[in-house]
């Protein structure tokens, strides 16, 4: 049961601007902090709200990561698709996947751990409230290797195999980022600097053995 005082502060803030100042200021903290770092207090005093009014709008901080996970992969998957369908060659077009999956993990590098950990927990609830919506374009990706060794524009290859390997080169480097620093022994600002080349090396590492 609310409070009235908890009632006229819901009131006194329109709801989507104050969700969308929730979420920017839990999109910093998840990023500052990570998942398992990160307090509802320290998103509410991001947000500048109080931790009762953050509460209405999301009673977790994993319903309020599990929200910004899904407006991510909203934005995403129509920035893939739109990538796949459009006229540029098959080798640019795995270039800008790539490019596109490193730009998100830039903003939300504890993404990847959280979709591991959810899988592992409810992997039916997890994928349809993820994919209920807008679904990754995984068809459109198969239809286009499968075209592109058909036209004799690249070698024959699976094309799931083309796939998990964007996947993986991409995911997997800020995943192991706080491992990584204390083994190099290299600073955030580094590895970030790493993570901008690999938007040109990881396209070539796939490219290369699909050229003819």
């Amino acid at each position: 049961m609310l409070t009235n005082w908890l009632k006229y502060m819901v009131k006194k803030i329109k709801q989507a601007p104050a969700e969308e100042k929730i979420l920017d200021a839990a999109r910093q903290v998840f990023m500052a902090k990570g998942m398992s770092g990160a307090r509802m207090q320290d998103i509410a005093d991001a947000a500048g709200i109080n931790k009762a009014l953050l509460h209405y709008y999301f009673r977790s901080k994993e319903k309020l990561f599990e929200r910004i996970f899904i407006d991510a992969f909203d934005k995403l998957f129509p920035k893939l698709g739109s990538i796949i369908e459009s006229k540029d060659t098959v080798f640019k077009k795995i270039e800008l996947i790539c490019s596109e999956y490193i730009n998100q993990l830039q903003l939300m590098p504890y993404l990847p751990v959280f979709v591991i950990s959810e899988m592992n927990r409810h992997p039916e609830v997890f994928l349809h409230q993820v994919w209920g919506r807008k679904k990754p374009p995984l068809k459109a990706f198969v239809e286009l290797i499968n075209a592109s060794i058909k036209n004799g524009e690249i070698k024959p290859v699976n094309p799931l195999q083309v796939l998990l390997n964007i996947i993986s080169l991409c995911i997997f480097p800020p995943m192991a980022k706080p491992l990584f620093q204390q083994i190099a022994g290299i600073s955030k600002k580094g590895f970030d600097e790493m993570l901008e080349e690999r938007k040109k090396i990881v396209p070539q590492i796939i490219i290369q053995p699909l050229k003819k």
